[in-house]
């Protein structure tokens, strides 16, 4: 028998802290938002109210979130916390890189939009030897041929093909 209690608190791990203030802001600020978002219908049963079950759920959550604060071993920043925010941020980098690859199509175009796109993503990912880019170039391309040529997916045309003259310009709406 093992003479450790697994009662016993072991040290604070990284990012502890940041996840539960985090936790806690988010039950607060959800909380503070449920008299806007769910309604208290009249001459109804407590447990059938619309509001009630999502009130216990977020009370929960904020309780559980300051206990969890609260029990914390350290309540102070180290290096690793700051590190280990940078390390739960870079998703939130990549749904923003794909939100502006989205928001990109149709001002400068498919093609240009995805070479762009796929190009940065294998760099950010960390494949920087020239093979990969080009290889993420020629991904591009082969994507937009294939949606836009060969399977007729309508995608708007960017508004930069407007600048092009005429037979130019409806073949780059057309196909690219």
């Amino acid at each position: 028998m093992s003479d450790q209690s697994p009662l016993i608190s072991q040290p604070r791990k990284a990012g502890q802290l940041a996840f539960a203030l985090g936790f806690l802001v988010l039950a607060v600020f959800l909380l503070s938002q449920i008299g806007t978002q769910t309604k208290w219908v009249e001459k109804s049963k407590l447990f059938a109210q619309p509001r009630f079950w999502p009130a216990v759920s977020l009370t929960g959550m904020a309780l559980f979130g300051a206990l969890h604060l609260w029990r914390l071993p350290r309540r102070h920043w180290h290096g690793d916390d700051r590190r280990e925010l940078r390390y739960w941020a870079r998703p939130i980098l990549f749904a923003a890189a794909f939100m502006g690859y989205v928001w990109a199509v149709p001002l400068v175009g498919f093609l240009l939009a995805t070479l762009v796109f796929s190009v940065a993503m294998t760099w950010a990912v960390g494949h920087r030897a020239p093979k990969y880019l080009w290889s993420a170039a020629a991904l591009a391309i082969g994507v937009v041929v294939l949606f836009k040529s060969l399977l007729s997916v309508k995608i708007p045309g960017g508004a930069i093909y407007e600048f092009a003259p005429g037979a130019l310009r409806n073949f780059l709406i057309l196909y690219l």
